[in-house]
């Protein structure tokens, strides 16, 4: 497993995106709401969480792992 380090508003916004398609799809499947409301937020939510994990993925894996900046800060000195 990679170590990565994030600085907060970015581990916020990885989190958020995974929490907005957790709702869209808890959403989707509650009995709670009318069909028609239930339908639309639960689609909004989830569009939402799918069309942000592109930009998550990418901070994340565009970001060196912690153990590579280790190495290349130790080699430095």
């Amino acid at each position: 497993m990679r170590l990565r380090s994030l600085t907060v508003p970015q581990l916020m916004f990885v989190v958020g995106t995974r929490a907005a398609l957790g709702a869209g799809v808890a959403l989707l499947a509650s009995e709670r709401m009318s069909k028609r409301q239930k339908r639309a937020a639960g689609i909004a939510l989830a569009l939402l969480g799918a069309a942000s994990t592109v930009p998550a993925a990418r901070l994340l894996l565009k970001r060196p792992s912690l153990r590579e900046r280790l190495t290349s800060a130790a080699g430095m000195s």
